[in-house]
């Protein structure tokens, strides 16, 4: 390569270079998803779905991210004449964000898994990414306290139990009666790595969720 060539060449390096860099960003999304920051400290006695809703929209709010509609990822058994609802119904249709912007799941399906290669590929929730509405990370295995424990209600497909047994506190309008099925944020301990259903509470008190390794925390995710 000549003298001449090769100057000509580190030349148009420098202006794609140059021109790279003055391309725009592209936009961050909008925050979906985040792992509630404070619980309501009542134990599994969130007010029912109507409860823990309202408590991830307060805390969007109080980030600027309330203009969308937050449900709390919950699931709940059929009651009387109340037929069970899932959480994965209550989620919409996706994506989802996290207050970085990094996306922590494309639909439903990705999500949960819901075929071998949405499971494969899944979803992306870590301890990295599974943030709070401050972005800012929840503690979990090996921390103290460790409060990776996250209220669903749930089994692994997000669907609610129809066992007959509670595994909700009572439709999570209890503080002493029954139990809450849980989830690991860390996905790490446990009996598995589930994010939204690893194993039961030892029971709905407030005690008892800390104890277990949590502290009441949810999932909340925008419509």
């Amino acid at each position: 390569m000549s003298l001449v060539t090769r100057s000509l060449a580190v030349a148009a390096l420098a202006a794609l270079s140059v021109l790279a860099q003055q391309q725009p960003a592209p936009p961050k999304q909008p925050m979906g998803f985040f792992v509630t920051s404070v619980s309501l400290g009542n134990g599994g006695n969130l007010g029912g779905l109507a409860g823990a809703d309202k408590h991830c929209q307060a805390l969007a709010t109080a980030v600027g991210a309330g203009n969308r509609t937050w449900h709390a990822y919950l699931s709940t058994s059929p009651q009387g004449a109340q037929p069970a609802v899932n959480a994965r119904d209550r989620v919409g249709s996706g994506p989802w964000y996290n207050a970085k912007g990094a996306r922590v799941a494309q639909n439903v399906g990705d999500l949960h898994g819901d075929t071998l290669d949405q499971a494969r590929m899944g979803n992306t929730l870590t301890r990295a990414t599974a943030l709070t509405e401050k972005g800012e990370p929840v503690k979990g295995f090996g921390d103290t306290p460790n409060q990776h424990d996250i209220l669903t209600g749930s089994k692994l497909d997000g669907t609610a139990y129809t066992d007959g047994e509670d595994h909700t506190c009572r439709n999570w309008t209890s503080d002493n009666e029954g139990v809450a099925q849980v989830g690991h944020h860390d996905r790490t301990g446990g009996p598995g790595t589930s994010w939204n259903s690893i194993h039961p509470s030892r029971g709905c008190s407030q005690a008892s969720l800390v104890s277990t390794g949590g502290n009441g925390y949810l999932y909340c995710f925008a419509q």
